[in-house]
Parts: C-alpha cells; sequence; structure tokens
C-alpha cells in the first residue's frame, strides 16, 4: 500500500457495501452489461454482446441493472459469472477514459421501468 500511498482505512458502516463495490468497478470497468429491455439478458456496454448471467450465480433472478463481472464463460449460451451490481455513474466515475457519458446516458432511456423477478 505504501508504493501507490493509499491510507487503509476501515469502513465505518460495514452494512454499507458501496465502497468495495465501487473499487470492483474501477479494477474491472472493461467487464460491464448493462441489462437488455426484455429483462432476460444482458449487453456488454463496449462490445455490445449478448451474455446472460450464470444460473448459479446469487444475482441471477435479481436482474440489477448495471452489473461488472470477472468470468465469460461460453457455453450453449455465453454467461457471466462472479457478477456484482453497479451504478450507471460509477462507470464514468472510474472510467471517464473508457467510456462515453452519452453512451451511459443513452442506456438509461432504453432500461425497462419496471424489473419483474422471476
Amino acid at each position: 500500500m505504501e508504493r501507490v500511498e493509499i491510507i487503509p482505512e476501515s469502513n465505518p458502516n460495514p452494512n454499507d457495501t458501496d465502497p468495495i463495490r465501487k473499487a470492483i468497478t474501477a479494477g474491472f470497468f472493461y467487464n460491464c452489461a448493462r441489462l437488455q429491455k426484455s429483462s432476460e439478458s444482458y449487453t456488454t456496454i463496449k462490445c455490445q454482446q449478448t451474455v446472460h448471467i450464470h444460473p448459479s450465480s446469487s444475482l441471477h433472478k435479481e436482474n440489477p441493472k448495471y452489473a461488472v463481472y470477472y468470468e465469460l464463460m461460453l457455453t450453449s449460451r455465453e454467461f457471466i459469472r462472479q457478477v456484482v451490481e453497479i451504478d450507471d455513474k460509477w462507470l464514468l466515475e472510474v472510467a471517464l477514459h473508457y467510456y462515453k457519458k452519452t453512451k451511459i446516458e443513452d442506456a438509461k432511456r432504453k432500461m425497462p421501468k419496471a424489473i419483474k423477478t422471476k
């Protein structure tokens, strides 16, 4: 930690996972997907590739609007694994050099209004 001059701090509110999820977003911002209108699949933001959350994931039935994933697995369909729900604003905070603001905002307008979980 001394090498990059980061002062380690403990989270004052252990129930607040936002700092951890934001840190994961900063590390894996290029592996980001957003929920499609159908609410059944996701599209990777940069490559426009259709993917699905793997059935073994705890977020499989949750359908978060935006997600960062660690692994892309190809079977009969393309699945994303090790998935974390994120806030779309974080992408512009941590990776403005990679994502365009208009692309994220356009995606917001195309989101489904109500998401029904099965």
